[in-house]
């Protein structure tokens, strides 16, 4: 038996908006530098799930750990003490657009750490050579592609070093080639920093090319978790489907 142990184990999850039950018994580990993508339908609440993992969205049942602590029953300063090694990419990258990429990528830093503008200088730079920017450090948002705005959120994301990574739609809005690309970012980044992804994509080749294990959700209900192979020969008549046409 392994001795890895999850950074997130969810158990027993139900997740409401008032009087709908969005999901309901959700349970799942989160095992440490794999990228698990969450993936169904439209509507089957992928979305609500993480952010539900998060406390963007209060569960309404259940428990959520992060490396064994249960992270429901704490405070606000003690789950921030969490975040801190988390870090969030937004469906739209939530770049502020009235300042430049460098500004952007600092404010983790100068709101959570107590760094010399010397070394928060160098950590920036670090992040945006991660991510191929190191030359758009001083252009705004909107001066930038798709492709481009989405990296300069993931340098952002990383700027305190996570351990986990959370990504909702990294690849919408992007063409095929550009959303290839980010997909061969995340697989190295993975590699170099030994990170853990989760991830909620509706993008089949994304999928195909990046994850380890997938979540199925439909109806409100985790009908499958496993590897891609595993799920290929599990006979769920939804996912089967899901895969088939790659309608969301």
């Amino acid at each position: 038996m392994s001795n890895i142990k999850p950074v997130i184990r969810v158990k027993d999850l139900v997740a409401k908006y008032g009087e709908l039950t969005v999901l309901e018994g959700i349970s799942v580990d989160i095992m440490p530098n794999e990228i698990t993508v969450i993936l169904g339908a439209s509507g089957c609440g992928k979305t609500t799930l993480l952010k539900n993992i998060l406390r963007l969205y209060e569960p309404f049942a259940g428990s959520v750990e992060f490396w064994g602590e249960n992270v429901l029953d704490m405070n606000e300063k003690e789950f921030d003490d969490v975040l801190k090694k988390t870090g969030m990419l937004f469906q739209g990258g939530a770049l502020l657009n009235s300042i430049s990429i460098y500004e952007n990528v600092s404010i983790p830093l100068e709101m959570h750490t107590n760094l010399d503008r010397d070394l928060m200088d160098k950590v920036i730079r670090v992040k945006l050579n991660l991510v191929g920017l190191e030359d758009a450090a001083h252009r705004l948002p909107a001066e930038l592609s798709g492709g481009m705005r989405k990296r300069a959120a993931l340098a952002r994301a990383m700027a305190l070093d996570p351990e986990i990574l959370f990504f909702d739609e990294p690849s919408a809005g992007l063409d095929p080639i550009t959303s290839e690309a980010l997909d061969s970012l995340i697989l190295t980044l993975k590699k170099q920093l030994n990170m853990t992804f989760l991830i909620v994509t509706h993008e089949l080749a994304s999928i195909h090319r990046i994850a380890d294990k997938i979540i199925f959700l439909d109806g409100g209900e985790m009908l499958f978790y496993g590897t891609l192979e595993e799920a290929g020969k599990a006979g769920i008549a939804q996912m089967d489907h899901f895969f088939e046409v790659g309608r969301f």
